[in-house]
């Protein structure tokens, strides 16, 4: 016969001796405690696991190749499609989106402030997840817009004109060089390079009506007017960017009233590119006047070969592309704080120009 547990054992020498002294309901209730408590246990043992096992949400999204994919982004490449600067933003976003897998929608500007701003209005209507935004417009412009994006709460970045304001009060990254302190560098760098003295002639490009967008060029204007140079401005218009020939006759009407001249500070990477064109027209030849300016492209890297460019400072614009479609979506998948990155890498002339030249005519640099 099999024999019972020592327990029921316990119980049935009880109820045969009459005595009941609530001894076998404690047993009972003390067995079927240590029970509970067990089980209890072994449920904590597997939410433990299974938390260590199941990854976090950022965890299964960075596992995936296109961990954006999802976040709706609109990106202001500044210029046209086709033009030396604007080109390279474009590519520099298109690696970002084929890399992070978000739906990129571009837009494209050919330097026009004002259509910038119209463009932008139209795009905090659409909300999407975040726009990345060029600040050329400048601040009082961009204010009103970046405060209905904040109230709709679209994540902003800016790129290569900063916004300094806007970004203090509704937030947003900046990706680009920081304008002032890379133009009083140019400045500097053009006295430590060439054969300067107080009083020789410098033209510089500007456009005054854009403040923020012309601080470089007023960094390089400071610092020569501060060493004695006699400085002619010439007012370079938005459109330059986009059609560099615009600037034909300006050029050759402030190159021919003052023939002394001894270099010509240019206003943007499309401008400087198109050096010859305005050099030829005003009669002049290669390295009889010191070209700089910023930016690099297959012209500026022509121009440094044959003699008519001198010096530029590189903004790498390609990372004006990356870093915001980048920044938006690390901040949309994982509410990480927006980018700030200052592109301004240093300078490039006519020692150096060979080490970039084949990312630059590529369209990369």
């Amino acid at each position: 016969m099999q024999q019972k547990p020592n327990a029921l054992k316990y119980t049935l020498r009880q109820e045969r001796t009459g005595r009941n002294d609530n001894r076998v309901g404690k047993l009972e209730d003390k067995m079927m405690f240590h029970k509970q408590a067990t089980l209890w246990r072994l449920a904590l043992v597997c939410l433990l696991l299974g938390a260590l096992a199941a990854p976090t949400l950022a965890q299964a999204d960075l596992d995936k190749a296109h961990w954006c994919e999802g976040v709706t982004i609109r990106f202001f490449a500044g210029g046209t499609e086709g033009d030396a600067f604007a080109g390279i933003v474009y590519r520099g976003a298109l690696a970002a989106e084929r890399d992070l897998g978000a739906n990129v929608e571009y837009v494209f500007s050919g330097w026009d402030s004002e259509l910038m701003t119209q463009q932008l209005r139209e795009a905090v209507a659409q909300a999407p997840d975040g726009i990345a935004m060029m600040g050329h417009p400048g601040n009082e412009a961009i204010m009103p817009l970046a405060a209905e994006a904040a109230e709709a709460g679209i994540i902003m970045m800016y790129q290569n004109v900063d916004v300094d304001q806007v970004r203090a009060r509704y937030g947003g990254g900046y990706v680009g060089a920081q304008l002032e302190s890379q133009g009083r560098a140019l400045g500097a760098e053009a006295l430590r390079q060439f054969d300067l003295a107080a009083g020789d002639t410098v033209i510089v490009l500007a456009n005054l009506a854009q403040r923020e967008r012309a601080l470089r060029e007023l960094g390089v204007w400071e610092v020569l007017e501060e060493n004695g140079m006699n400085i002619v401005h010439v007012d370079s218009a938005p459109t330059w960017a986009a059609d560099p020939n615009l600037g034909i006759p300006a050029m050759v009407a402030a190159l021919t009233d003052n023939p002394d001249t001894k270099m010509v500070v240019f206003s943007g990477g499309q401008v400087l590119g198109n050096t010859q064109t305005y050099f030829e027209a005003a009669g002049l030849e290669a390295g009889q006047v010191k070209a700089i300016g910023f930016d690099t492209n297959e012209f500026i890297m022509q121009g440094f070969a044959e003699d008519w460019i001198h010096l530029t400072s590189d903004q790498q614009p390609f990372l004006q592309g990356y870093l915001p479609v980048l920044s938006i979506c690390q901040t949309a998948k994982f509410g990480l704080a927006p980018l700030n990155a200052d592109t301004g890498a240093g300078f490039i002339d006519v020692s150096n120009y060979e080490q970039v030249a084949d990312l630059a005519i590529a369209g990369y640099r």
